[in-house]
């Protein structure tokens, strides 16, 4: 009978788990938020802001039953005006945010599902205007769970999605 030798164990072994867990992303990457229908967007991943905004417009509050909801549209690809999906979600908050200019803007807050590289978890998200910016979303420091690395120098170190998941969607709503 052969003996097995016995599973690594201590320091060593807890290190080569957590580089097994460890999931590494570049400065911008690719995410999906499928709760809310978006299958692919660019994202800036930002470890200098606190918290995660979503570029939309039209954003407007409702009621559905007894549950206060927003309802928002967005382009998710900064130069397919043809692609413009219209998204609702449960309201959680509604907060006064800082821009990196120092500018203060009350956000509605929600909570959705990210996809990174194949994993998934929950993260809030506030709703603002980013027409003018070069990312359809920012990812802040808070959305990132134990076990995410960025690298700054790099960027799109996960597969790409594209927005030919959106196939030919028009105007909804």
């Amino acid at each position: 009978m052969t003996r097995m030798p016995p599973p690594h164990t201590g320091p060593e072994a807890e290190t080569q788990t957590r580089a097994a867990a460890t999931l590494l992303l570049g400065w911008e990457e690719w995410v999906a938020l499928p709760d809310l229908g978006l299958p692919a967007l660019k994202a800036k991943i930002d470890t200098g802001a606190k918290t995660s905004a979503l570029h939309a417009y039209t954003i407007e509050e409702v009621q559905i039953g007894a549950v206060a909801m927003v309802r928002f549209r967005i382009h998710p690809a900064r130069r397919r005006r043809d692609i413009d999906i219209v998204c609702t979600a449960p309201v959680k908050d509604v907060r006064e945010i800082a821009s990196s200019n120092g500018e203060k803007e009350r956000r509605t807050v929600i909570e959705t599902q990210i996809e990174i590289g194949g994993r998934r978890w929950p993260i809030e998200i506030t709703l603002t205007n980013r027409s003018s910016m070069n990312s359809r979303m920012l990812l802040g420091r808070q959305a990132l769970p134990p076990g995410i690395l960025v690298d700054p120098t790099r960027a799109f170190l996960l597969p790409r999605l594209g927005y030919a998941a959106y196939g030919k969607k028009k105007r909804k709503g």
